[in-house]
This record gives C-alpha cells, structure tokens and sequence, in this order.
C-alpha cells in the first residue's frame, strides 16, 4: 500500500573511512541509516544498544531471524523508515503506532496474526506493506485492498477511545486591578474554534472522522466557552451559518449578544449556500453588562485595493490575494461590569470600550503580508475611533485574534512597540515603503509604520510555553 511520493533510502550506500587526521580535529561522525545483517548473516535479536542512537532516520532488518521487536524502539524519535521484511516477527508492538513520523513500514513475509488497530495514528505513512502474512484475518485483508488512506481511515475508526476532561489551566496574574479607583472588571476569551471546511482527514489524518465532524466538536466548544463563562468572547474560524444556527441561539440562551463578519470571498460566493460556508470572526458580549454602540467591518483585501494609488506592485500581487478580514466594536459599559464596591462618584457608567477580533494570514511564505495586515488593522481601528469619538480619543483597547505569528515576530513587535521599519526582515525584501507611510496611524516617521497605542500582551513569555506547528 502507497500514496504520496516518498524517496526510501537504498541499501548498498557507498561511505567513507575518517581518517586519523580529522579525528585528531575533533570531527564527529554522524550516520542516520543503519542496516543489520546481510552477507549471510541472521540476525535473531535486536541489540538494545541500537536505541540510544538517536540520530538514525532509517533502519534496514530486512533479511533475518527477528522474531520480536522491543518497545523500546519508540526511543529512535526521528525514524521514517523501517524495514522488518523477510523475518519471523508475529506481534508488532504497540509502540510503533506512537511514532508519528514514519513514511515507510514494510513487515513483508512475517508471521502476523493481528495488525494494532493505531496503526491507523500513523497519519504521514505513504508505504506500509503486509504482503506475504498468511494469517491476517480476512477484514484486515480486504481493508488493505482500499489503499493506505482507506487501511489507515478503517483502523483509526475501530479504535475505543476513553476521551476524559483536559486538566484545568492555571491562570496566571499579571497585574492586579487598582481598588482604589473606580474599576470596571471584565473577563475576556479568544479561541479559534477550526472551521468545519478546514477539518478533514486530509489536513488531520491522525483523527478518526467522527472526532473531525462538526456536530461532535461543537459540543466540546461550547462546553469549552461555558466554562470559562467570559464577559466578552471572540472567535475566529465560524462560518456564518454555524454563527446563524448555533453559536448565537446557544449563547443568547446565556445572556449575550453577538455579530459576525465572514471573510471576504463570501461576497463572490456563487450561492448563498456556499457563502454560508465562509468562515469569519464572531464577538459576543454580555447583555447585562455592555451594550453595542457601533460596528466597523475590516476587509484586508478591499483596503488593499484601495492603495492602489500607490503604485506598489506586492499590494496586487501578495497583499491583495488574502481574504483575511478583522472586525472592531464599540461598546458601552453598563453598572453590572463595575466593582460594586468602587462605582465611579459622580460620574457616568457609560464608558467606552474597543474590542477588536481578527484572523491574520497563515502561510509563513507570506510574512510580509501578515504585517501589512496587522498595520492595516491599527489604522482602521484608529480612524474607526477618531471618526466616532474625536481626534486624539484613546479608550480602552482590547484587540484579540489568531495572529498566525510567533512572539518574536515583526507582527507582535509592531504591536507592542508602535512601530515597524520598511527595512524588517519580514518584509522579505519587498518595497513597502510608501504603504508603511500611508497607514501609519501614529507618529509619521520616515520608511516606518506606527500605531498610537500603547498594547500589552495578556500573554507571560515567563510562564506560558508556546506550541506552534505550522
């Protein structure tokens, strides 16, 4: 069984002898392959010494006496392939199934009674060959006979899984809220909930089809947002008619109200069914305690049109062939988010608000783009408050969204400093000089952008590890 195109490594390699010289010099050797056996040699067990070689990629068993394969095979992480052909093994262990990065498993002419049904976690597998294993029961067989997709799918989905409750996060305390002064206190919740169209076996082949299905999710999402019980929730990846038909029915049942603005592509969507389908940004926010005094939508790709003007050709050819989109609220405080302890003394309750939500770009060939998207996003917010509020207004600002960026990023330091050079590495080599200077919303400085915000991050670099797989 095969899909992809994967190039195995071919025994027989040629190598070389260090010399004496270069391990004088200190010179490492470094091998990732490995072959045991051959030249009329049988090998009948696997030395354990074999897994502290964590290096190695390849190992070739082919052609001997193995009968067993220790579990501690699972301490070679970086293998991608394995070849047990021609051997007397009966049991393949477990562990095997844990190792996630094999591309080629081949157990041809073996004694195999029984495949382990996590084979089929073995998502980035393009061989796996069974040929030759007369005791198979038969609907391991005929599933075989489906290609490795449709073997891999049969297995995942005979799989029991025993799903518990993840451990509660720790919350971590940045700042404490300043009691002497009148004090409004509100929580806030940002989680991209992974749009029904992005959630195949194609993408997470490692799942079995009904863990990706959207009627089985999105009761774990919403138990997951009712949970945390936020004032204030924003949400990316929501396709409008899962917004329509269920995320806003759900939560006015808890006292919200809600808006959602899709990307831009479901303005071209050829049927009202397929625009629909288009996933977009939703904020949610208590009744009780904020009300909504106007909306701005951010479509990315028509500001970009609009610069046209400038005559900057990777405005047309990079920025404007994303669809990504932001949407920014203005809303009013009501007497319920105050401390009740510390109202403001004669003074209103209506305060003013800023909650922005947005989705950056994901492909990290498009740097460049993600950071003319974030620029855009400040300055739309910017003229969005000055045009409703008045030049020089500055209200809270909270601006969530799942910004495709690592902390380190140009996009997360222009957010927090203010400000971003023509001349940043992320910008790729790409002119956008003349685009910095025109979206700059803050202090007009030369091949630079800036923002006038002063932004902090709710995130501790200190105590929360991040995970990024892209």
């Amino acid at each position: 069984m095969g899909r992809t195109k994967y190039e195995p490594p071919v025994p027989g390699r040629t190598f070389t002898i260090m010399s004496n010289e270069d391990r004088e010099k200190g010179k490492k050797s470094c091998w990732p392959e490995l072959s045991i056996g051959g030249s009329g040699v049988h090998v009948k067990k696997i030395a354990p010494e074999i897994f502290s070689y964590k290096q190695l990629t390849a190992i070739h068993f082919q052609d001997n006496k193995i009968e067993r394969i220790p579990p501690e095979i699972v301490q070679l992480p970086l293998l991608q392939y394995l070849n047990f052909d021609n051997n007397r093994i009966s049991v393949i262990p477990d562990e095997i199934c844990d190792m996630v990065e094999l591309r080629f498993l081949s157990f041809k002419n073996n004694k195999l009674s029984a495949i382990p049904q996590e084979i089929g976690r073995l998502f980035q597998l393009t061989t796996f060959n069974l040929e030759g294993n007369v005791g198979l029961p038969m609907d391991i067989i005929s599933a075989t006979k489906s290609g490795l997709s449709g073997f891999l799918q049969f297995m995942l989905e005979r799989l029991n899984f025993t799903a518990t409750h993840p451990p509660q996060r720790p919350w971590v305390t940045l700042h404490s809220p300043q009691r002497n002064v009148p004090t409004a206190l509100f929580t806030v919740m940002n989680y991209n909930v992974l749009s029904d169209s992005y959630c195949n076996r194609q993408v997470y082949g490692y799942c079995p089809s009904w863990a990706l299905h959207w009627d089985y999710r999105k009761k774990g999402i919403l138990e997951e947002i009712r949970h945390y019980s936020a004032d204030i929730i924003c949400l990316q990846e929501v396709e409008f008619k899962q917004y329509a038909d269920f995320f806003r029915a759900e939560l006015q049942k808890d006292g919200y109200n809600g808006m959602h603005f899709s990307k831009s592509r479901a303005q071209i969507a050829a049927t009202n069914m397929e625009a629909e389908k288009v996933d977009g940004c939703a904020i949610f926010w208590r009744d009780n305690k904020f009300s909504l005094v106007e909306q701005t939508n951010i479509d990315f790709r028509k500001i970009a049109v609009g610069s046209s003007k400038l005559g900057v050709d990777n405005m047309i050819n990079r920025v404007q062939t994303k669809d990504n989109i932001g949407v920014c609220l203005l809303l009013e405080t009501k007497e319920a988010v105050w401390d009740v302890n510390n109202l403001p003394k004669g003074e209103s309750v209506k305060k003013h608000v800023v909650v922005t939500n947005t989705h950056i770009t994901w492909d990290p060939e498009y740097s460049d783009v993600k950071l003319i998207q974030t620029i855009m996003l400040m300055n739309e917010i910017d003229s969005f408050v000055e045009q409703r509020l008045g030049p020089g207004s500055k209200p809270p600002l909270i601006i969530c969204g799942d910004f495709n960026s690592l902390p380190e990023s140009g996009v997360c330091e222009f957010l927090t400093k203010g400000r971003i050079a023509a001349n940043h590495k992320e910008f790729k080599e790409c002119d956008y000089s003349k685009v910095l200077e025109y979206f700059s919303s803050g202090s007009k400085l030369d091949k630079q952008a800036t923002h006038p915000y002063q932004l902090r991050s709710a995130y501790s670099m200190d105590h929360m590890p991040f995970t990024n797989y892209t």
